[in-house]
């Protein structure tokens, strides 16, 4: 049961029940179409008249359009599907090494994108950002509704302070910029956040139908979303889910954005894996290798790579024995490129959940992501799309 929060309770009004009842509808849409008027009203036990409404209304805002279904002898019946042929969102995938914004259809499909090296000076990166998201709104016809930013380090959504560790940038603008460069409306989270939320909205079937799961996001540093109750937990000023910072050891292979050698990230993020596989190579730091050379070689079948990722795996899985231990979800999801090299991780990180874990207590299901090398940029897509199907209860 869930305790009313009065400060932030709003009465039910008359256009209450329409409301959550077009959510429902849009998302039926969403989920099963091509689907007929027919299906929706038996699925959802509305009236014929009723959902009739509802579709006229999401038609008319572009929400959903009508297709022709396949004939089974005798008219080709009338379907309904989500509108997908005009981009809607902009996402900027603000990464510690490079930039990528794209924009969306309604489905999040992935339709431009233009990607630049993040510029350490904060003001350079939020000009290019700028710059990229004028030309992609010039290209698109003014139909471009909002933009998301999925951003490296903590971050207030309601206040839009933030701290990026790794570039120490502090409150960064880059919301309130581009917001004035655009006239968009611009909604800004940490990266593991938003990728938790597109896994939640756009992963695999089997996640959208779990509540509560955690995603352990796995880059240059190493973040966590939680979702519970099906939305993502931000905690008091939007710093849920440090978990990287927890510690798991001493003498890491490489420090933590805040110089610690005991954090979980400075021993399972993929500085951690490249640190490996450079000592065991005697290579130095100025080699140039990255971390999407090591998982090629990995894949390959190099010995020092796959050594490399299978330790750094581990550990992974020891922190990731704690968050099941604390918080107990459903599912945790593993996000970020490591997961090209899942066929080789697997194993080494299950079996280090299994010994870390408390004996007695109910397994969790442990999977890779499925939303490619890019979480983070399908997440920042997410902050804008989600809004368009999430409750409004």
């Amino acid at each position: 049961m869930r305790r009313i929060d009065l400060k932030k309770a709003s009465v039910a009004r008359a256009n209450t029940i329409r409301d959550i009842n077009r959510q429902i509808v849009l998302n039926y849409v969403r989920e099963l179409g091509p689907i007929s008027r027919a299906e929706i009203a038996r699925e959802t036990a509305l009236q014929r008249s009723t959902v009739s409404l509802i579709v006229d209304e999401l038609i008319a805002h572009a929400l959903i359009e009508e297709v022709t279904g396949e004939s089974s002898g005798g008219r080709p019946p009338s379907l309904l599907s989500l509108r997908t042929v005009d981009a809607v969102a902009i996402g900027v995938d603000l990464g510690t090494i490079k930039t990528v914004v794209a924009t969306s259809d309604l489905a999040g499909r992935v339709l431009n994108q233009e990607q630049f090296l993040t510029d350490p000076d904060a003001e350079s990166t939020t000009q290019k950002i700028v710059e990229c998201a004028l030309r992609l709104m010039r290209t698109n016809g003014g139909t471009i509704e909002g933009i998301g930013i999925s951003f490296p380090g903590w971050v207030d959504p309601e206040t839009a302070h933030s701290y990026a560790p790794h570039f120490k940038w502090r409150d960064l603008p880059i919301a309130e910029t581009l917001t004035q460069a655009t006239a968009l409306p611009v909604t800004i989270d940490n990266d593991a956040n938003a990728a938790a939320l597109a896994e939640l909205w756009f992963g695999r079937p089997e996640i959208r139908e779990v509540r509560d799961f955690i995603l352990v996001l796995v880059e240059a540093g190493l973040g966590t979303g939680i979702v519970f109750d099906g939305q993502v937990y931000r905690g008091e000023g939007g710093t849920a889910g440090e978990f990287g910072h927890m510690t798991i050891g001493s003498g890491a292979p490489v420090a933590c954005a805040a110089g610690s050698t005991e954090c979980w990230e400075a021993f399972a993020s993929e500085r951690a894996a490249l640190a490996r596989y450079k000592k065991a190579t005697r290579q130095n730091g100025n080699s140039d290798i990255d971390f999407t050379k090591l998982v090629d070689l990995a894949v390959r079948g190099e010995g020092s790579a796959r050594a490399a990722l299978k330790t750094t795996a581990r550990y992974l899985g020891i922190g990731i024995a704690n968050l099941i231990q604390g918080l107990a979800p459903e599912t945790v999801i593993v996000g970020g490129p490591i997961v090209r090299a899942w066929s080789i991780i697997e194993q080494d990180l299950k079996s280090s959940v299994e010994a870390s874990i408390c004996r007695g207590l109910p397994s969790t299901p442990i999977i890779g992501s499925t939303l490619g090398a890019q979480p983070t940029l399908r997440g920042a897509l997410s902050l804008v799309l989600a809004s368009k199907f999430a409750s409004v209860a």
